[in-house]
């Protein structure tokens, strides 16, 4: 069985396809074979990256290593009911067509909660959810009290991920192994930051997840996505000079890797 990566959550904005698009062509770069679902029928970024890869590589006669990609839709029948059968449909066709080739699945989650996101959770081996190092952002896994900043109930992506690793219970699977990514990290003190890091550790051992160190806020990443590439994709190319936050970026890529832990490497 493949093992499968979903990133999801249920706010916009928070990198979870930049995270996504360096996960995947990091383990390419490990000689795993990876398999790609893009569930953000909307904004397709995953899936604009994988075209704009492709264009590189043919314009630049390159064979740099790339996922598989595989399309999938959402249904357009007026009936809930069937819509929901017919994408259950399509997403159980999308698992068996990639587990038979790939080692690793990676799932693009939109923001929001869908049919299709619900079952992407539901079949997760390891969920990342990225998010920006603000209260605000703290604000998609829990309620707070504004007056004493204590915890005060779940919020709706919470209660989603919980009734997921429900079902993966009752199903006799492993259970998820749930990574907050936190994002755009300051890196001076602030009264923010303190109280955003106190706060997840304390509901890290309520709800069941672990915390890790994502991606600052780097020019470089958006500058790459029109060409299909990574900073993994630079080391091989004759002639690139990185400059000291181009190394920087590197660095927390392959912290970002090992802190997954998605493979024995």
């Amino acid at each position: 069985m493949s093992k499968i990566i979903v990133f999801g959550n249920e706010k916009g904005g928070s990198g979870k396809s930049t995270t996504a698009i360096h996960v995947a062509i990091g383990l390419c770069y490990q000689d795993k074979s990876v398999g790609i679902i893009d569930l953000d029928i909307r904004q397709k970024s995953m899936s604009r990256f994988l075209e704009n890869r492709a264009d590189f590589c043919r314009k630049q006669k390159s064979n740099l290593p790339s996922p598989t990609y595989y399309k999938i839709d959402q249904s357009n029948k007026d009936s809930k009911a069937e819509a929901n059968l017919e994408e259950e449909k399509r997403f159980a066709d999308a698992l068996m067509t990639l587990e038979e080739t790939c080692d690793f699945l990676v799932i693009d989650c939109p923001g929001g909660i869908s049919n299709y996101v619900k079952m992407a959770h539901t079949v997760a081996d390891t969920l990342v959810t990225p998010m920006n190092d603000s209260l605000i952002d703290f604000d998609l896994l829990a309620k707070i009290e504004a007056s004493t900043g204590k915890v005060v109930g779940p919020s709706v992506y919470s209660e989603m991920v919980w009734d997921c690793r429900q079902l993966r219970a009752s199903a006799k699977h492993p259970p998820i192994d749930w990574v907050i990514l936190r994002n755009r990290i300051s890196h001076v003190f602030s009264k923010n930051k303190y109280h955003v890091g106190k706060s997840l550790k304390n509901l890290s051992k309520r709800i069941g997840f672990r915390l890790s160190t994502g991606f600052s806020e780097r020019v470089i990443f958006k500058e790459l996505f029109l060409s299909g590439l990574t900073l993994l994709d630079l080391e091989k190319m004759d002639g690139w000079q990185p400059t000291l936050s181009h190394v920087s970026a590197r660095q927390e890529m392959r912290m970002l890797l090992g802190s997954l832990s998605l493979t024995d490497d």
